[in-house]
């Protein structure tokens, strides 16, 4: 009853890979979330020896299927933080391509001592680069250069075969260290919290200011609406009224039971119920002069709206602030508008007399849906939020990325690609950066970018561990520990030399920027996702786009320079 209970299971998963897939996704971010201390795995790290474990049953999901997941979750990470990339770079760049260098450097001399010591031949030496530094293309550099050796048919297929055995013996570890000591050992010799220094760098980048989350607000909001009845037999216009007060608005009036418009020369008169709008400041100077606020009064609700534009305006292009609002078309314009915020590269600017306009720039203005369709037409196009994804544009940033994967360079014989890794990342960043000069199209949710970056990555590493776990655990137990161990210090060694020669040499200050540059410098993708959970924001990411592309390449070169050394 047994035997056909596990033989009927077997067969329903062999027809349906994808229930283990989603049982190592489930189970990992259970496990994954527990915490011991300061000690907490991760989903993703608990997704892979979930999927390790579950790899028993002997059924692998397809290939295409990992390619798929690890392509929108980079592109999405390289889509998410575009502007900022393209923006950091310069002399600030070097110390990320110092970084790579050293890991590729270091991770080369560890693998060659190792198989010295413990007479590795040169198929082992090299699969156990590939899988300890996790870094698969070393494997076709490598198997590429023994075909240069010369050696007999046979002895060949075997070393090839040995590269293959110490990448699937090594490559969890490879992938499982990594995430340990760039979340957990990082920070600890850092002594910083990657979460808060996230944070730190974010409010750098934001000049000072805070960025709200999705259901956040201020306590004190800057603008706000009061109803005033005017005890002060003021008998001014409406415009006079607001000229004398700068910041605030008169958007209703109610006289008696009439409601009257509140146009520009419209008179204020004693016992009148007036609704202003205006800067907090501004409304204090307000109660001073109208009289007493009233909490309520029937017919004088508004409802106020905030709207992104982009500026296409090229009459602004190149004024300042000041100049602007001070225009004869803008103070006809203004009247019940409220600038609140611009963003430029996806970075907020700030509010003074010095900020010179551009074409692109994201103006948030608030006001009445009348009101902001008259002074939109004046600035440029309205950005709609929509909780759709352009498909159109991201389908063709998902193309492009995979094609540029496919271009290989060879260099004496070694090639080089950035894989479809690299290049759905690099599209990701260009196309983020597009996006940012122009809002109105290529639109995608940030729930829709979290769920490509988490199931991507998770589903990504478990169809990893589905595949290769069963290959590792068998030849663990055919040849000892002793190869898995020596990976371990494949892994780790280079890392921990890494983080020394960063935060002393190097001179890294912040724990987040620091561990997003060990992730990409170890291409080390589960590691990266982790990091990003951890800062809770997408700094790490601009030091990981860096590292990571070169590593792709350093990293690659070492197949041919483990075999020669060995």
């Amino acid at each position: 009853m047994f035997q056909w209970l596990f033989n009927w299971i077997l067969d329903g998963l062999k027809h349906s890979p994808e229930i283990l897939l989603f049982l190592s996704l489930s189970l990992g971010y259970l496990i994954g979330g527990i915490r011991i201390g300061k000690f907490q795995l991760g989903g993703v790290a608990g997704s892979l020896l979930v999927a390790v474990a579950l790899s028993v049953f002997g059924v692998t999901v397809d290939a295409g299927v990992k390619a798929v997941l690890f392509a929108l979750f980079i592109y999405a990470v390289g889509f998410e933080s575009g502007p900022q990339f393209f923006r950091s770079l310069g002399v600030k760049t070097l110390r990320e391509i110092f970084l790579a260098l050293f890991i590729a450097v270091a991770g080369l001399i560890t693998v060659v001592v190792l198989a010295k010591v413990f007479h590795l031949d040169k198929g082992l030496a090299a699969g156990l680069a590939a899988g300890g530094l996790t870094q698969s293309a070393i494997m076709g550099t490598a198997s590429d250069a023994l075909t240069q050796l010369g050696v007999s048919p046979e002895e060949l297929s075997r070393l090839q075969g040995n590269v293959t055995i110490g990448y699937a013996v090594t490559y969890i570890f490879g992938s499982l260290g990594a995430i340990i000591i760039c979340v957990n050992i990082l920070p600890k010799i850092m002594g910083r919290d990657i979460g808060d220094d996230a944070i730190k760098a974010q409010a750098e980048q934001l000049h000072g200011s805070l960025l709200l989350g999705a259901n956040q607000n201020f306590a004190l909001s800057d603008i706000s609406g009061r109803l005033y009845r005017v005890t002060n037999k003021i008998n001014q216009s409406v415009s006079d009224i607001e000229k004398t007060v700068n910041g605030i608005s008169i958007e209703r009036i109610k006289r008696g039971n009439k409601i009257l418009e509140a146009s520009p020369d419209t008179l204020i008169k004693a016992k009148d119920i007036i609704l202003v709008v205006g800067h907090r400041d501004a409304m204090i100077q307000a109660n001073d002069l109208l009289g007493s606020e009233v909490d309520s009064a029937s017919g004088m609700d508004v409802v106020m709206n905030t709207q992104d534009v982009e500026m296409r305006n090229s009459r602004y292009v190149g004024q300042s602030l000041s100049q602007v609002l001070s225009s004869d078309e803008v103070m006809q314009l203004k009247h019940g508008i409220y600038l609140v915020a611009i963003h430029r590269d996806g970075q907020t600017l700030p509010l003074n007399n010095d900020f010179h306009f551009k074409l692109g720039d994201v103006i948030t203005i608030y006001g009445t849906d009348s009101d902001l369709r008259r002074v939109i037409d004046k600035i440029g196009a309205p950005i709609t939020k929509s909780e759709k994804t352009d498909w159109i544009f991201h389908g063709l940033g998902l193309v492009v990325g995979l094609i540029i994967g496919l271009i290989v360079i060879r260099v004496s014989d070694i090639p080089i690609t950035l894989g479809a890794g690299g290049g759905a990342l690099l599209s990701g960043l260009l196309f983020g950066w597009f996006r940012s000069l122009h809002q109105t199209i290529g639109n995608i949710p940030t729930g829709a970018v979290q769920l490509l970056k988490d199931f991507g990555l998770a589903g990504f590493v478990a169809v990893v561990g589905l595949s290769s776990g069963l290959q590792a655990i068998n030849t663990i137990r055919e040849q000892g520990l002793s190869l898995f161990l020596i990976g371990v210090v494949v892994t780790v060694l280079p890392m921990l030399l890494a983080i020394y020669f960063g935060k002393y040499i190097l001179g890294y200050k912040n724990a987040a920027v620091f561990a997003g540059a060990l992730a990409g410098a170890r291409s080390a993708n589960p590691a990266f996702g982790e990091v990003l959970n951890k800062a809770g924001n997408s700094t790490p990411t601009n030091s990981f786009a860096i590292t990571y592309a070169l590593a792709n390449v350093f990293l690659t070169l070492l197949g041919p320079l483990v075999v020669a050394f060995v």
